[in-house]
């Protein structure tokens, strides 16, 4: 049809709070702070719209799954849309339905709820599309996900399932609910990558366990350059989102590389996208005026020390710890969810 929009080559599904928006919900009147603040009030992660605006640009087609509360939907839609994020889907907890059908622990877990939502969301997406998955270390997100992967490779049967869910004292109506939606999907080894934002400053090693799919980081800089390694976009990318964080956060030249070299010491970069990065410094637009406009002076400190990031992916590498099998879902649901405890 003409003027339809080009089909996607793959999906980015992210959550909201912590993630993208930089909330806190911690205590009531934190909560009824974030319920009150008009969209132009929220503020988002440094990075974290520049790095949803590349991965459009290059064909990712992008779901919002949050454990934001439904009433919220206008606010947050008129939020993303002031940031130019265009999503296909923005799903949002229904508390209040929750509340009414007594559903108590419901309105503090999140596995009964984001679980079920990403194998319904999964049944409608074409089988050959891959997906990442964006979530943060404050609430259960890295079990999740990492189970969502397992459930859709076909690792882990209805049994597993039910058992897992029940472990975690989910409602028996959210349990029937994602073991109807695994049945209704393809299987297949879907999830490229999880990307766990460290808002809480949660040690990485602790992630070690839900396998080399997993990569936590600290700023959306690390995500980029990860996403590069991926090819879900080019070198261009990954400067446009530095220098958003150069021009607009106060990072600098020393400050991206050290981000390159904390994420590559703990094995997380190959350095495969080392040189596609050094021509696209070189590739961007000389003369003094534009340098100083793009922050070019900043990122091209990337190019000068090229050798000292390949040196730090070396040694990563040889560090790193290689997970062997599933991670063990049985011995890790009991502290997964931070913030219910």
């Amino acid at each position: 049809m003409e003027g339809a929009p080009p089909a996607p080559t793959h999906i980015a599904r992210w959550d909201l709070d912590k993630t993208y928006l930089r909330t806190e919900f911690d205590t009531v009147r934190e909560l009824v702070k974030t319920a009150l603040e008009r969209p132009d009030e929220k503020k988002s992660h440094p990075g974290a719209g520049a790095l949803l605006r590349e991965l459009q640009a290059g064909g990712c087609e992008v779901h919002v799954l949050s454990g934001s509360p439904e009433q919220m939907r206008r606010r947050l839609e008129e939020k993303l849309r002031l940031d130019g994020i265009h999503f296909a889907s923005l799903t949002l907890k229904p508390n209040l339905q929750n509340l009414l059908r007594l559903r108590f622990r419901s309105l503090r877990g999140q596995l009964g709820y984001k679980l079920p939502a990403l194998l319904r969301m999964r049944a409608h997406v074409e089988p050959a599309l891959r997906e990442t998955l964006v979530g943060d270390d404050a609430e259960a997100d890295a079990f999740i996900y990492a189970l969502y992967a397992d459930v859709c490779a076909g690792r882990i049967g209805e049994d597993a399932l039910e058992r897992l869910m029940r472990a975690d004292r989910c409602h028996p109506e959210e349990i029937q609910e994602a073991v109807g939606a695994a049945r209704a999907i393809e299987e297949g080894e879907v999830v490229e990558r999880i990307l766990i934002h460290l808002d809480r400053q949660t040690p990485p090693a602790e992630f070690d366990a839900f396998g080399p799919k997993i990569v936590p980081f600290y700023n959306y800089f690390q995500a980029a350059l990860v996403l590069h390694e991926d090819h879900r976009f080019g070198a261009e990318a990954v400067l446009r989102v530095g220098t958003d964080l150069v021009l607009q956060h106060r990072f600098d030249g020393d400050a991206l590389v050290r981000s390159y070299l904390e994420l590559a010491r703990r094995g997380h970069l190959r350095g495969d996208g080392i040189d596609d990065l050094v021509l696209g410094l070189e590739r961007w637009p000389a003369g003094d005026a534009r340098r100083a406009l793009y922050g070019l002076d900043e990122v091209q400190v990337l190019g000068r020390r090229a050798r000292e990031l390949r040196e730090a992916c070396a040694v990563g590498l040889s560090r790193r710890p290689r997970a062997e099998g599933m991670p063990d879902y049985d011995q890790l649901v009991g502290g997964h969810n931070r913030r219910r405890k």
